[in-house]
């Protein structure tokens, strides 16, 4: 499989038990999202049987429109599953107790989309050594979706740790529209968002007013 890189302008962290809390059903509104503007989706399912979250994999990339990347978060057996079932999974996201981005590349062939989470100068500098094509950097600020994040970093620690950044990345951590403005600003390729959509009301208007924002903020 070949990926010229995937659209992180709204980056879209599917989380299962936020969805699922606030009464959506997963492969539904997650397709619908990717419809609306959310042009890459990281399936996050902590917990969840292996079984279940394959057979969850293989429906949402069924769901999913073709211009959308589908990843998985730290499952790269999960991943490497799905596709021997044929379905269209772009790569996967890890975080730093995960896989080494370089031994994902090497299952998953050199095509895959392969990101990372990091919160530090080392910690990026190692995303760039390993070959990631992408950073999630945070938290941008406390999230209770997410309860080992690292200690938020807010705007100005923001600032400070874009520069050491070499490779795209989004900020995540409790991002809402009005911070659209700071993560561009700071050099951001886009925002990730977890709670803004998973639990929003209607998390497809929601995604239309993040990428609303996003472009206004050009």
């Amino acid at each position: 499989m070949t990926h010229r890189g995937p659209d992180l302008a709204l980056y879209l962290v599917a989380d299962v038990d936020v969805l699922r809390s606030a009464g959506h059903d997963v492969v539904a509104t997650v397709a619908a999202a990717a419809r609306a503007g959310a042009r890459t989706v990281q399936l996050r399912a902590k917990g969840q049987p292996a079984r279940d979250v394959l057979d969850l994999t293989v429906a949402l990339a069924e769901a999913m429109p073709p211009a959308a990347a589908l990843l998985l978060n730290d499952r790269v057996d999960l991943a490497l599953a799905a596709r021997a079932r044929g379905a269209q999974v772009a790569g996967v996201h890890l975080g730093q107790g995960d896989l080494p981005a370089r031994d994902a590349r090497d299952l998953l062939g050199p095509g895959a989309v392969v990101g990372v989470s990091a919160s530090t100068p080392d910690e990026l500098a190692e995303a760039t050594a390993s070959g990631a094509d992408y950073v999630g950097i945070g938290a941008f600020r406390a999230t209770a979706t997410k309860p080992d994040a690292p200690p938020p970093l807010g705007p100005d620690g923001l600032r400070a740790l874009a520069p050491h950044c070499t490779l795209p990345w989004v900020a995540i951590g409790g991002i809402t529209a009005g911070d659209a403005a700071a993560v561009r600003a700071a050099g951001g390729a886009g925002m990730a968002v977890v709670s803004g959509v998973c639990a929003a009301a209607d998390p497809v208007r929601a995604v239309h007013d993040l990428r609303a924002a996003w472009e206004d903020a050009a």
